[in-house]
């Protein structure tokens, strides 16, 4: 007996999405990492001359940053 069907094989479960997403999660977070440090390594007068202060850091590297 032969069964058609719509649905993908594996449907419910993707290893390569689940992988994928994890990649693009530490990706991300390494991002994120590397502008804090960047960032934090200026002097209190460069980040005044690029319109910022310390407090800002964190929301620039999360992302949460708004002009």
């Amino acid at each position: 007996m032969a069964i058609i069907t719509n649905r993908p094989l594996g449907a419910g479960f993707n290893a390569t999405r689940i992988f994928s997403d994890l990649v693009a999660k530490v990706a991300a977070w390494n991002d994120a990492r590397v502008t804090r440090k960047a960032l934090s390594a200026l002097s209190n007068r460069e980040l005044d001359d690029l319109g910022l202060n310390r407090g800002d850091i964190e929301d620039i590297a999360a992302g949460r940053h708004v002009r």
